[in-house]
């Protein structure tokens, strides 16, 4: 059973996981929009989401901070801090949308859009 289990393990390792969602976060905040399945949309949307938070206060631990969750990507980090947090300083939350695209090509996972509002 699954009780207290919180998020997808995507039949991966820890390290695995972590791995994914930094790409797809990394992904998401340098392009704006990636196409992936409706699972991993909505798991890297909170990770996403935190990380634009975090990022619209700019100091060295903040950056620390992004760079950590991120994995030393720092072009990642810069576009956070210096690009899309302050478009969303006003906004209290709620910085992405996910669009369900359905099946699409031979996969027969649902796929999704997940873009930056």
């Amino acid at each position: 059973m699954q009780h207290h289990k919180k998020g997808r393990t995507f039949g991966r390792l820890q390290k695995q996981r972590t791995a994914l969602l930094r790409g797809l976060a990394r992904d998401l905040i340098l392009n704006g929009v990636i196409t992936t399945t409706v699972a991993k949309a909505k798991e890297v949307r909170p990770f996403a989401e935190r990380l634009i938070t975090k990022g619209k206060t700019d100091s060295v631990a903040t950056r620390r901070f992004l760079a950590s969750e991120l994995g030393n990507a720092d072009d990642a980090v810069a576009a956070i801090v210096t690009d899309v947090a302050p478009k969303y300083k006003e906004r209290m939350g709620g910085y992405t949308r996910i669009i369900k695209l359905g099946k699409i090509g031979a996969r027969s996972a649902d796929m999704a859009k997940i873009e930056l509002v």
